[in-house]
């Protein structure tokens, strides 16, 4: 048995545990989660914290240099957590803060294998789950102007004598269960969601789907304006290019993205494909609207994404092979996606 704790052991005594039986639930994430930079978008470790301000929202997210950031990969834990969540809810159980699970429900619940490298990339993803720290004033009463607390206040597992994990328990932050709760402020999500392998598609899938929906005429976004809203270290120049690549290979899951250009600034519009085929009129294929080309444009690969062979624009591929090398521990269930093993 191994317990993990940042706040008071006895928290769980306190705490009607929530058992997850089947572990099948529809994917649902929360929309402040979607919107506001809360996580790492490198498969590399980021002990950089991200300062985010827009309006009144400020949001602080700082990690141990141990384990780094909590990576976008890593909050697969959280989307699979309010999906249990909701769901429950929904069938008039009772749910708390407190999970009891099987690491196999959870690993198959978003698409990965069950082998050891598997459950070692779990274990490592709880580790930065819980030394992240966040501080942020979205959701605050007038009484109160920020509120800090990690992704994860405490876990527990238990192995037989083999060493296999047969059972966690995970204490969730007071702030994310309550966001949960709130039907209002969870959306579904399309479960090839878990199939995107680069940190900004990811990020990219649920901007559009928090922002976009389901609207015709979708939305637009100025791409510096992205750039600030994502938290990403990548240069502005590299972070462009980046969203240029996803353009062309259009891996986002019931969208469609464009490039557009006026005023000098670049921008980029998503339309759901559910208004699309609705339409009279279908819009035309994907253009840049005057965009330049796709290319290196002498600028550098971007820390914040695979540092794998680019994809074609011919959807040979729809995601680049995961950054392995860098630390082998930084992204949850990477290798998984595509069958590899950390180090190859």
């Amino acid at each position: 048995m191994a317990r993990q704790s940042l706040f008071r052991a006895e928290e769980p005594a306190r705490l009607d545990p929530f058992v997850i039986v089947a572990g099948d639930a529809s994917p649902r994430d929360q929309r402040d989660l979607m919107e506001r930079p809360f996580f790492s978008l490198s498969k590399s470790r980021r002990v950089r914290p991200i300062l985010y301000r827009a309006g009144e929202v400020e949001v602080h997210v700082h990690g141990l240099p141990e384990h780094g950031m909590a990576t976008i990969w890593d909050a697969d834990v959280l989307i699979w957590a309010a999906s249990q969540i909701v769901d429950a809810e929904n069938r008039g159980l009772p749910t708390s803060r407190l999970l009891r699970f099987t690491p196999y429900q959870l690993l198959t619940g978003v698409g990965r294998a069950t082998g050891a490298t598997e459950y070692r990339l779990f274990k490592a993803a709880l580790r930065r789950l819980q030394s992240t720290v966040v501080a942020t004033t979205i959701r605050q009463g007038e009484q109160w102007r920020r509120q800090q607390f990690s992704w994860i206040n405490e876990w527990e597992e238990r192995a037989n004598r083999q060493g296999r994990v047969e059972g966690v328990e995970v204490v969730l932050p007071e702030w994310f269960y309550r966001g949960v709760v709130d039907r209002s402020l969870v959306l579904t999500i399309d479960p090839h969601y878990f199939r995107l392998t680069g940190g900004i598609e990811r990020w990219l899938y649920r901007v559009a789907r928090k922002h976009a929906g389901r609207q015709v005429g979708g939305w637009v976004f100025e791409l510096a304006h992205l750039h600030h809203k994502s938290g990403s270290l990548a240069r502005p120049s590299d972070f462009a290019l980046d969203i240029r690549r996803i353009v062309a290979r259009q891996p986002l899951p019931g969208y469609r993205l464009m490039l557009e250009r006026g005023q000098g600034r670049e921008r980029l519009r998503i339309l759901p494909l559910v208004v699309e085929i609705a339409l009279p009129s279908p819009v035309d294929g994907v253009v840049t609207s005057g965009a330049a080309d796709i290319g290196t444009s002498g600028a550098p690969l971007s820390g914040d994404r695979a540092q794998g062979p680019t994809s074609s624009p011919s959807g040979a591929r729809d995601s680049r092979a995961p950054n392995l090398d860098s630390n082998s521990d930084s992204n949850f269930l990477a290798a998984a996606v595509l069958g590899a093993e950390p180090g190859r």
